[in-house]
């Protein structure tokens, strides 16, 4: 990917990830202090849904069979 796509997508990732903790403040899931171990999971889960998992999917293939 070019560097100004994966700005882009960077950016979204980091919209989206503000909107959803925002969503969390508002009905109370998220607090002042647990605020950055919160956003940092919620923007990792949504780069890793649009990157792509980090783990490797035979792993999970082999657990659910």
């Amino acid at each position: 990917m070019s560097s100004d796509k994966m700005d882009k997508v960077d950016e979204q990732i980091l919209r989206a990830a503000k909107e959803i903790v925002v969503k969390f403040i508002e009905t109370g899931r998220v607090s002042p202090t647990t605020f950055p171990e919160n956003f940092r999971t919620i923007y990792l889960a949504i780069e890793e849904m649009v990157s792509g998992p980090v783990c490797d999917l035979s792993e999970e293939e082999s657990i659910v069979e």
